[in-house]
C-alpha cells in the first residue's frame, strides 16, 4: 500500500475560488477514477493558501493505473483547462509515502 500526498499552493486570496472550482468541475471525475481520499483539505496553520489531499493505493502499478485512466478522461482535461486558466494554483508538491512496519490502516 502507498500514500499519494500532494499539497498545493494557491495565489493569496484565491484558496476558495479554486475549491470551489474543483468541487464543481473536478471532484466528481477525480474520485470517479481514484476512488475517495483518505483526506482532502485546507491548511489552517502554517501556508494558509494551501490545502492537501492524500489518496491510498495498492501499489505503485496500481496508482500509475488509475492516475493514467484520469489524464485520459476528456471531462479531467476541460477541468485542467479551467483550473489553468483561473491561475489561482502557483505551486504543487507531490510525495509519495509508504506505511511503517507497525502502522495498521
Amino acid at each position: 500500500m502507498i500514500y499519494d500526498h500532494r499539497t498545493y499552493i494557491c495565489r493569496p486570496g484565491t484558496i476558495r475560488k479554486h475549491m470551489k472550482l474543483y468541487e464543481e468541475h473536478g471532484w466528481s471525475i477525480q474520485r470517479r477514477h481514484l476512488g475517495d481520499p483518505v483526506l482532502y483539505g485546507a491548511v489552517e496553520t502554517g501556508d494558509v493558501n494551501s490545502y492537501v489531499h492524500i489518496w491510498v493505493f495498492e501499489s505503485a502499478a496500481d496508482r500509475t493505473a488509475k492516475r493514467a485512466a484520469l489524464q485520459a478522461d476528456p471531462d479531467w482535461q476541460a477541468y485542467l483547462a479551467k483550473s489553468a486558466e483561473a491561475g489561482y494554483l502557483i505551486k504543487q508538491e507531490n510525495k509519495i509515502l509508504v506505511p511503517a512496519p507497525f502502522f495498521q490502516s
